[in-house]
């Protein structure tokens, strides 16, 4: 069974009496035979080769579809040797210095497979303080703070997050507000508008991202003061009265939308934990629960969907991931249960399914078998999905 394209090499030498050079040329097409082709000419001169040294053309069948299945997936042992060496190093950082490592994440976005809100999540888990965006505190990229007592200084530096969080808003933007700040702190939010240089788009992103609080403004007041700023001309030759507005104060669920739809993260509470009477009522279990249960259970799980793939190598099967408060679950969705929720699977982010849980050693899956929408709402919650 070969695992690396060199290993090929080896069996064409070895079994079909292939040259160094004509070894190398299958490799190169192995690497590259789904954009170019030319694969299967060579693979044909191998059968050839090996019926020719006395191997049955059965059997010389087998081994030339074992290598065009190979160059499927396959690639050489450099590339693996390299992969690992950067595994291994990035989990040795998540592990001592995790707030660093998600840190370099996050300013290293769009990439990877876990958006902004699934690694603070996950980073929080592992008891690293993370802390809002802030227009007196944040840098454009997120940041590493001290930690303020003594009790917390053996867990390592708290997480800043960055302006760059905020959806919409451009790095110049960012500099602009840095810089300003660096010459004075800021005394309110004209102030803020006025030596930022910030437009009335610009203070809106950050209100609605909840930026402003350092200044003494809700999300609510502060979009309303944004608004003042910007008056019809005959009314900004007055001198405004000082009225007290009194905003009605969003539920607990609005506070994540509002978050998730500016920065596309929250660090309020996570949406599943919001339901969780509502799960237990209904016996579904904590997905940290699951290493607990045995082999072929059936379970009932809910979270939030942080990707979904269907590779085209797999027959139609689509894997997801779910999220909930406590952890992270894999799930595996048969083609006939796609093709009868369609639509649920592809367009809900926040779901409740029931399955039946597989375990093999410490790996723990569910095969789906129902979904069913929570009761929370729409959330713009981004997964990443992959065909």
């Amino acid at each position: 069974v070969p695992i690396f394209q060199e290993q090929v090499m080896e069996m064409s030498m070895a079994v079909g009496g292939f040259s160094p050079g004509e070894a190398d040329e299958l490799r190169r097409a192995m690497g590259a035979w789904r954009k170019r082709g030319g694969l299967e000419p060579l693979i044909a001169r191998l059968v050839t080769h090996m019926q020719a040294k006395g191997i049955e053309s059965e059997y010389a069948q087998q081994v030339a579809s074992q290598i065009l299945g190979f160059g499927e997936y396959g690639f050489p042992e450099s590339h693996a040797a390299s992969f690992s060496l950067l595994v291994y190093v990035s989990a040795w950082l998540k592990c001592h210095y995790p707030a660093a490592f998600t840190c370099a994440l996050l300013n290293a976005q769009p990439m990877g497979f876990y958006a902004p809100s699934h690694l603070v999540a996950d980073v929080q888990r592992h008891e690293v303080e993370v802390r809002p965006i802030c227009v007196g505190k944040s840098a454009w990229d997120c940041d590493l703070e001290a930690c303020e007592s003594e009790e917390e200084k053996d867990s390592g530096p708290a997480l800043r997050l960055g302006l760059r969080q905020v959806r919409g808003l451009g790095a110049d933007c960012g500099e602009r507000l840095v810089t300003a700040r660096a010459r004075a702190p800021f005394r309110g939010l004209a102030d803020l508008a006025l030596r930022a240089g910030l437009d009335r788009g610009e203070i809106r992103k950050l209100a609605r991202a909840d930026a402003l609080a350092c200044l003494g403004l809700s999300r609510q007041e502060a979009l309303w003061q944004a608004e003042a700023l910007w008056g019809e001309p005959l009314l900004n030759a007055l001198e405004p009265e000082a009225t007290e507005i009194a905003l009605p104060e969003p539920d607990l669920f609005s506070c994540l939308q509002q978050d998730y739809a500016s920065t596309g993260l929250s660090l309020r509470d996570h949406p599943i934990h919001l339901v969780r009477d509502w799960l237990d009522e209904r016996g579904a279990l904590p997905l940290a629960n699951l290493e607990q249960v045995e082999d072929g259970r059936l379970v009932k799980v809910a979270g939030m969907v942080t990707c979904r793939q269907r590779p085209h190598t797999a027959s139609g099967v689509v894997f997801m991931t779910l999220e909930d408060e406590t952890g992270l679950a894999n799930v595996v969705i048969w083609p006939r249960v796609y093709e009868r929720q369609r639509r649920m699977v592809r367009g809900e982010n926040l779901l409740l399914l029931t399955g039946r849980l597989q375990r093999l050693d410490e790996a723990v899956s569910i095969l789906a078998h129902q979904f069913q929408k929570l009761p929370l709402g729409e959330l713009a919650a981004r997964s990443h999905d992959f065909h």
